[in-house]
């Protein structure tokens, strides 16, 4: 995966995430069909841009790094396809938040 990101590398405020697998089992072992188990709004960063330019001229760094957790709004986002694996581009500001450890 680290290869295809040498390729692909956002621009300005955009973040590049890859959306965690979705539940397919219960804690009670039941086995959940596609339809039921509703979209995930957890994400990994795997790439971030620079930055965007402030009213000033100078630039605000984006406020995730690459590894860390993120929670996404429900819907939005770019989809990307890159070496059949398919990664999404969110804005900074669109991020909801970061869970911490």
């Amino acid at each position: 995966a680290g290869k295809a990101f040498r390729k692909f590398l956002p621009l300005f405020d955009r973040v590049l995430v890859e959306r965690c697998a979705a539940e397919t089992v219960t804690k009670g072992g039941i086995m959940l069909p596609e339809k039921s188990q509703g979209k995930v709004l957890q994400a990994t960063v795997v790439a971030v841009g620079s930055g965007s330019k402030g009213k000033s001229g100078e630039i605000q760094p984006v406020s995730v790094k690459v590894g860390e957790k993120i929670l996404l709004p429900e819907y939005g986002g770019t989809k990307v396809v890159l070496e059949d694996k398919e990664y999404y581009l969110f804005r900074d500001g669109d991020i909801l938040g970061k869970y911490v450890d």
